[in-house]
């Protein structure tokens, strides 16, 4: 199937409103934990965080150029060495990437180019598959490393931190005793069948 200005405009929709969540998740990280790494064989917090301005600007700067080269910087890659500088950074490389794909026509979408591994792509695919849901993805992992490291993630569409309201019935009342002591008499009728009706036949005692 064709590429469309539909489906143009529905990733971009898309991704800009995933870009505001990714600015409030690295607004929202310890500022003393940039090094923080619960698995020595992996990405530090800031490492991970920076990754996101990662996918926006090597993947739309290897689109604008025909091919992905990990050795073709795009401008502003150079990663923060603070906390502080992660959401910053981040909104300037994805400004840059939102002008390189804006630039791009619907027919350009099912153009095919050459990924990191030398296999072609078709762009549209690229931006779907390989930045969008890949950013979802990422975002993911460092909501959760954000909490391990003490800092509070926002939630992208729901609030977090706080117990989920009750699903389904609410519980019945217990019955109140009756002011002389005794117990409450229940007032639930017992059903008799007569005449193919079921009718009450007065309370149980």
């Amino acid at each position: 199937m064709s590429a469309t200005k539909q489906e143009l405009d529905s990733f971009i929709a898309s991704w800009e409103m995933e870009a505001k969540n990714a600015i409030r998740m690295l607004e929202a990280l310890p500022p003393d934990k940039y090094d923080y790494r619960p698995d020595m064989s992996g990405r530090s917090l800031g490492e991970l965080a920076w990754h996101l301005a990662e996918l926006d600007g090597y993947i739309t700067h290897g689109i604008e150029n025909g091919s992905l080269d990990a050795a073709s910087k795009p401008p502003n890659i150079e990663r923060p060495r603070e906390v502080k500088g992660l959401a910053p950074g981040y909104r300037r490389v994805h400004e840059d990437a939102v002008a390189r794909v804006n630039k791009l026509k619907p027919s350009d979408l099912d153009r095919k180019i050459k990924f990191f591994n030398g296999d072609l792509m078709r762009v549209g695919d690229m931006l779907w598959g390989a930045l969008l849901h890949h950013h979802i993805h990422h975002r993911g992992q460092l909501g959760l490393m954000n909490r391990l490291a003490g800092g509070k993630s926002p939630g992208s569409t729901a609030p977090t931190g706080r117990r989920p309201r009750r699903c389904g019935p609410r519980p019945r009342p217990r019955p109140r005793r009756r002011p002389d002591g005794a117990a409450p008499r229940r007032s639930h009728a017992r059903p008799e069948h007569r005449g193919g009706r079921w009718r009450s036949r007065g309370p149980l005692l």
